[in-house]
């Protein structure tokens, strides 16, 4: 039995799209066709892997003028931003040019007596679960290492961005990558779990919410199959002493605001130095005061609504309650915040531990900041957290930032910027952020499987 996933748009509540959902017994077999197809994708030439998944890349970017507007009716981002083919592209170029070394061969040793040496080979069927927030760029994190390294992928995108599974493997058929190799699946929970379940795939790949990646290791529990989790995040800024103020405005606050601050690794709250407080606050508050909320279709619109109504109304309850327990609230009421989807960007000051509004993820345009007088408070503050993906450091000195980020539980530490995936790194995160890592060769690692070779030669 099938069923139905419906985008509704968040610019007007309209419904944008729909697709049918796959039954179970149709979930099995197109999990069967990519592993019946996956070992002759594995015995292809690794540059010609590498070639036809660049190709793919090129093909979604030719696409963009159409995507760009479809993105804003699917999940409110803006058109002005145009899109993410920038960081798709940079990030699977990265990974096509570290390709064959990452997959290198590790030799041992040899001799007159033996060969030995470990290879890298492919899980065999990739399961990849994207998000709304940055549907492409998530995506191809872990779809272009995967179809390179050898394996089969199959690809669920959330419902709120229906149409960027479809946009994705159209564009890679389309220069010949095979239609069994890489799938696009609408799939509900159920189904989804069910597969996870009978072992339909060999690894999985989820970001998503923390709720959503216990679903995931329960559907899993007792298959041994690999997973690769990116769940919540409440991102801290830290601004030291010596920071460059203004810069560590600009770039956090950007980094709270951008994409109605629905970005996995957005800064969610800071942390002042008491002698730079007042003036950051000063200049954060002006920041977001010039901000335009509006429908995303509008090239004057620098801040959208929110994907669904229901993260907005989150948003809302988290600055209503801290705001009850004594919290400040920055910025007046937008003329456009409708009370749905269009929220007014908050700033809040006098917040506390307390309040959700700095324990929960909020996933929308507001971030708390508190003064600190010390790097040990502020280090304290920044480890009080459930979380840790990312954490943004501002200061002069770089000793100082190694210093502090080795006592900072986290999967990245930036310094003086902010909000960015360096492909080059691995993106990976700690307690309920999630295990595993994307990208860099630590991502290929996590793509394949290591296979060992231990060859005695016959001698006479």
């Amino acid at each position: 039995m099938t069923g139905q996933l419906t985008c509704i748009s968040p610019i007007d509540g309209s419904t944008y799209a729909t697709r049918e959902t796959l039954s179970r017994d149709a979930g099995f077999a197109v999990a069967k066709r990519a592993r019946d197809a996956q070992a002759a994708w594995a015995a292809r030439p690794l540059q010609e892997r590498i070639d036809l998944v660049m190709a793919g890349v090129a093909a979604v970017g030719a696409m963009n003028d159409d995507i760009v507007p479809e993105l804003a009716h699917m999940m409110g981002r803006p058109v002005r931003f145009g899109g993410e083919f920038g960081g798709f592209n940079e990030r699977a170029s990265h990974m096509a040019d570290i390709a064959a070394d990452s997959l290198a061969d590790i030799e041992v040793g040899e001799d007159a007596s033996f060969k030995r040496y470990i290879k890298r080979v492919p899980h065999g069927v990739v399961f990849v679960v994207a998000p709304w927030n940055y549907p492409y760029m998530t995506a191809i994190n872990t779809v272009a290492p995967a179809l390179i390294a050898g394996n089969a992928v199959l690809l669920k995108h959330a419902t709120q961005t229906l149409l960027v599974g479809e946009r994705m493997a159209q564009a890679f058929h389309s220069v010949g990558v095979p239609e069994d190799v890489f799938i696009n699946v609408f799939l509900d929970h159920a189904t989804t779990s069910d597969l996870i379940a009978g072992n339909a795939f060999d690894f999985i790949n989820f970001t998503g919410s923390v709720g959503g990646g216990r679903a995931m290791e329960q559907a899993a529990a007792g298959t041994f199959t690999g997973l690769g989790l990116e769940l919540g995040g409440k991102d801290p800024g830290y601004v030291m002493e010596d920071a460059d103020l203004d810069a560590a405005v600009d770039t956090l606050i950007d980094g709270a605001m951008f994409n109605s601050g629905q970005c996995c690794c957005g800064i969610e709250r800071i942390y002042v130095h008491e002698s730079l407080y007042d003036d950051f606050v000063a200049k954060a508050v002006a920041i977001v005061q010039g901000y335009k909320l509006g429908n995303p279709l509008d090239p004057e619109t620098s801040i959208g609504p929110m994907a669904h109504v229901r993260f907005a109304q989150e948003v809302r309850n988290q600055i209503a309650q801290a705001v009850a327990a004594g919290a400040t609230a920055h910025i007046d009421t937008f003329a456009e915040d409708d009370g749905a989807a269009y929220l007014t960007p908050q700033i809040l000051t006098n917040v506390t531990h307390d309040m959700r509004v700095m324990r929960d993820e909020s996933f929308g345009p507001v971030v708390g900041i508190m003064k600190v007088s010390s790097d040990a408070e502020a280090i304290a503050l920044m480890n009080d957290s459930e979380y840790g993906l990312t954490a943004s450091l501002w200061t002069q000195d770089v000793d100082r930032a190694m210093a502090v980020g080795d006592q900072i539980e986290t999967g990245t530490v930036f310094m003086n910027r902010a909000d960015y995936l360096d492909p080059g790194l691995c993106w990976t995160g700690c307690k309920n952020t999630g295990r595993g890592g994307g990208l860099s060769v630590i991502g290929y690692h996590n793509l394949t499987r290591p296979k060992s070779y231990h060859l005695k030669k016959v001698t006479t």
